[in-house]
Order: structure tokens, then C-alpha cells, then sequence
């Protein structure tokens, strides 16, 4: 995971999703995220979205998060899975 340059809200991940091939996501929550914090987390992902281009990179995907209000705050949490389940598995 990384800042995308020449954005503020922008995070890129790099995701194996499971078909041999890496993913690239990219999603606004840059500020409620650091990407240190994300390395090596398992994600769920939307992954049948047709590419969009952000800041002239094409993303495949889209990240599921949680949104909420703490103390007047909003509040984003990444939907995250235990890390034993592979990538690439399916939900139901």
C-alpha cells in the first residue's frame, strides 16, 4: 500500500486476489488510513467492477469499508478477514 502522488485522499494497494495476477485498487481513505498501517492486511474487495481510471491509474476493484459517527467524528473501517483465509476466496 501507498500514497498515490499528487493526491491527498488517495491510497494504492497492489492486491493478490487469488488469480496468479496482481490487482491494483485504489481508494480515497487516505485520511483515516496510513498505508504502513495496511501492509499485509487481508481485505474484502469488489472485484468484477470494470477498471476506472484515478489519477491516471487504472482501478480494478473497489475496497469494503465501514463508515460510522464517534463523538461527532465520522469513523471508516476497512472490512477485513482472518488471515489464514487465502486470497481470493469467495463470500457468502
Amino acid at each position: 500500500c501507498e500514497a498515490v502522488k499528487k493526491s491527498k485522499k488517495l491510497l494504492k494497494f497492489v492486491l493478490d486476489d487469488g488469480t496468479g495476477t496482481d490487482r491494483v485498487i485504489l481508494s480515497g481513505i487516505h485520511e483515516y488510513y496510513e498505508p504502513e498501517e495496511l501492509v499485509g492486511k487481508t481485505c474484502i474487495a469488489i472485484t468484477n467492477l470494470p477498471p476506472r481510471p484515478m489519477m491516471g491509474i487504472d482501478s480494478c476493484g473497489m475496497l469494503i469499508s465501514a463508515v460510522h459517527h464517534e463523538n461527532g467524528e465520522e469513523r471508516l473501517h476497512l472490512l477485513m478477514v482472518d488471515p489464514h483465509i487465502p486470497a481470493g476466496a469467495k463470500l457468502y
